[in-house]
């Protein structure tokens, strides 16, 4: 997926937002002003929403210029300067606030996945996100998750099945859904059915599922999932993870642990834009 068309979406819908009429305060400076600004991290990150910050700045100075000292997914520190900005100081000052919402709001999204990616490390499991995601910034978080090192689930509802207890009892059963399910998705398209007891997780498996979400089970009760279902399905642990326990979520043996928190529990990176 290209992420062009979408960041170009997300900052004209923040700049529209922010601008409307026109900037009432740089209207201050004069017109033809030139600028240099340094973007300078507060606190220790991993630094990720780059092309999103440097889109806010051309789309009001084409030819402004932004040179970075550091990497997309780069480990940062306190009072480190991240990059330079050179260009109109109106533009400069008007693009700021979104500038830095993306970078600070994403750079948060991918430092909290780093945690858990390193709390995990060693074991086999892979941190998931989830569609729990900041309304009009899905595709933005989820490139925020993979720079983080994380790994991505369906982006909608459109490209791949996950069968939630409601589906199931719409249905009539997990076998009655689970054959509906083989028959109506499209090939290469994931099916994954969601379990709430190690009796529900022997159906599914007796029905062929081969993705299956074990729901807030107990840590003793995924070590029994994953020795019962021995390989014949991927099991993705979900509900009341956090980086206090994910370890042990993860030494249970289960291949996935989907965390909500990742793209929904949002602490923003700590940034300035100071003009030289």
């Amino acid at each position: 997926m290209t992420l062009i068309p979408h960041i170009r979406a997300n900052v004209a819908a923040a700049l529209n937002e922010d601008l409307r009429g026109g900037d009432l305060t740089a209207q201050l400076l004069p017109q033809a002003q030139a600028a240099t600004a340094r973007i300078i991290s507060r606190q220790e990150a991993v630094l990720c929403g780059m092309l999103w910050f440097e889109e806010c700045f051309l789309s009001l100075d084409p030819d402004c210029e932004v040179r970075w000292a550091v990497q997309e997914g780069a480990a940062v520190k306190p009072n480190q300067q991240l990059c330079e900005v050179r260009g109109n100081a109106r533009a400069l000052l008007s693009a700021e606030r979104s500038a830095l919402n993306f970078l600070q709001t994403l750079s948060g999204t991918a430092t909290l996945v780093r945690r858990y990616v390193e709390a995990v490390a060693g074991t086999q499991a892979k941190i998931m996100d989830t569609r729990k995601t900041l309304p009009g910034l899905r595709i933005a978080q989820k490139h925020a998750v993979r720079i983080g090192g994380g790994h991505n689930q369906r982006i909608g509802l459109f490209d791949g099945v996950l069968i939630k207890e409601n589906h199931i009892a719409a249905a009539g059963s997990i076998h009655a859904v689970l054959e509906q399910a083989f028959r109506l998705t499209p090939p290469g398209i994931p099916i994954q059915i969601e379990v709430e007891t190690l009796s529900q997780l022997d159906e599914a498996l007796n029905a062929g599922a081969r993705l299956i979400l074990l729901d807030n089970f107990s840590l003793v009760d995924m070590h029994t999932a994953v020795t019962h279902a021995a390989k014949r399905a991927e099991l993705e642990a979900s509900g009341g993870i956090t980086l206090d326990n994910v370890r042990l979520v993860a030494e249970t043996g289960v291949d996935r642990i989907s965390i909500g928190a990742l793209t929904k529990d949002v602490t923003a990176i700590d940034l300035s834009m100071r003009l030289a």
